[in-house]
């Protein structure tokens, strides 16, 4: 089977249609990219040529830096040698797109990059693309992950916050820098009825300049050297899980820790980490959302990356499915990260 006998297929350097020479969220450098997204696993340093979504581009050129990048609209179409092309949103975090490409002769493939179903003010929400394959996720791919209703987690994290508070201990929430960090502040509301003043460590508030200058509305954040030892102790301090123990942290003694994620919903994973709580907020599909999705894909074909790949196409060939697998660079372990 040549590369033209599939509109995508794998190679060393990442997923490669060679219909229209391009690769989709290269692990290798290469000349054409088109990035789904603006983590670090999806969107990487060294390609001469990008190609995401224009509500991306803020975030990516800080990833990223000076690089040659083009963008398109929601459902803009691009011709690229034998394929049509277009961006659809995905959810997970601001910018990310399924990619769809259309064949005269090889029918339509939608790469869904990362994606999630419940709908939030930090990003555009995910958007069903029908397709002959799907190309899906499977982060979570397990029957046991079945993600709370978010609102009840916030809440459950504002409350947290206000007993530290009451306590004089600072919460520090351990939060990936790009989209689960944006996504609660953006669910936290207007800072009247915080428990006290939310800093941000500077990884994290570049990211938030990104997203404001998209037009997302986030509540304004305070700088940690213009607390007073008082509202350092009520504060609630956001910073990403690798630098947890960074100089920002050393500014808030007697903190009390948590981590939002999706691992959190597996019992004694709060103990592994070392942490006082888990709230399960999650940037991807839990077991439901991923069964929701290829459904509304009306694919015949699914092609599952990126996580429990055996126990979801067990799953897709027991619905009369035609199910295989991409292996990507990243496994189990890696997809185990912080942007859960």
């Amino acid at each position: 089977m040549t590369d033209i006998d599939e509109l995508v297929v794998r190679r060393p350097e990442g997923l490669y249609c060679a219909a229209g020479d391009f690769f989709i969220d290269p692990w290798r450098p290469v000349d054409r990219a088109v990035i789904t997204h603006a983590h670090a696993d999806h969107a990487r340093g060294g390609h001469a040529h990008y190609l995401a979504s224009a509500e991306s581009h803020a975030v990516l050129l800080e990833r990223l830096g000076d690089v040659s990048l083009q963008t398109l609209r929601w459902h803009e179409r691009l011709r690229i040698g034998e394929v049509e092309l277009s961006l659809h949103p995905a959810g997970h975090v601001l910018g990310a797109a399924q990619i769809r490409i259309g064949h005269p002769r090889l029918g339509t493939w939608v790469i869904s990059g990362d994606y999630r179903l419940e709908a939030d003010a930090s990003c555009t929400p995910f958007e069903p693309v029908r397709c002959d394959v799907f190309v899906t996720e499977s982060t979570f791919g397990l029957p046991v992950y079945r993600w709370p209703d978010a609102s009840a987690e916030i809440e459950r994290l504002r409350h947290w916050w206000a007993q530290n508070a009451l306590a004089g201990h600072p919460s520090r929430l351990h939060a990936y820098s790009l989209g689960k960090a944006q996504r609660i502040l953006a669910a936290l509301g207007p800072p009247s009825g915080w428990p006290g003043p939310v800093v941000c460590h500077p990884a994290v508030e570049r990211l938030n300049t990104a997203y404001r200058a998209t037009g997302v509305a986030l509540p304004e954040t305070a700088a940690a050297a213009a607390l007073s030892p008082a509202d350092r102790r009520q504060a609630l301090l956001i910073v990403p899980p690798s630098a947890a123990e960074g100089p920002v942290s050393r500014g808030f003694r007697s903190a009390r820790d948590a981590v939002a994620s999706g691992w959190m919903r597996i019992r004694g994973m709060r103990r592994r980490r070392g942490v006082d709580r888990g709230f399960i907020i999650s940037d991807h599909a839990d077991w439901p959302g991923l069964q929701t999705a290829i459904r509304a894909s009306g694919a015949s074909r699914v092609i599952v990356t990126h996580g429990y790949e055996a126990v979801m196409i067990r799953w897709l060939s027991e619905q009369g499915l035609q199910a295989g697998r991409f292996e990507t660079s990243f496994g189990e372990a890696e997809a185990a990260g912080a942007d859960s």
